[in-house]
């Protein structure tokens, strides 16, 4: 298996990622009473996602662990690309 496609493979595992975690931050802000749309959930999903931190920030005092796995998955995925592509060619 050459490299760029275990490369391709982790993108696409740290998109699945990123899709759990932004599920998991509609879940909670939908329980909090936040209005949140699931038909235009990949659109607001940075917004969503900071709204998340900011309420977490306010009931616990620090932010809530679903923030950081949208951060680094979404990340992860680019770097995961960029290596795919540089590999790749």
């Amino acid at each position: 298996m050459e490299l760029y496609v275990i490369f391709l493979i982790l993108m696409v595992l740290c998109g699945f990622w990123n899709v759990y975690a932004t599920l998991k931050i509609f879940i909670a802000l939908k329980n909090w009473g936040k209005p949140v749309s699931f038909t235009f959930l990949r659109l607001f999903a940075p917004k969503y996602a900071f709204d998340y931190r900011m309420i977490t920030r306010n009931e616990i005092g620090k932010t809530g662990p679903w923030f950081y796995h949208w951060i680094i998955a979404i990340n992860m995925a680019l770097v995961f690309a960029i290596l795919a592509l540089i590999t790749g060619t």
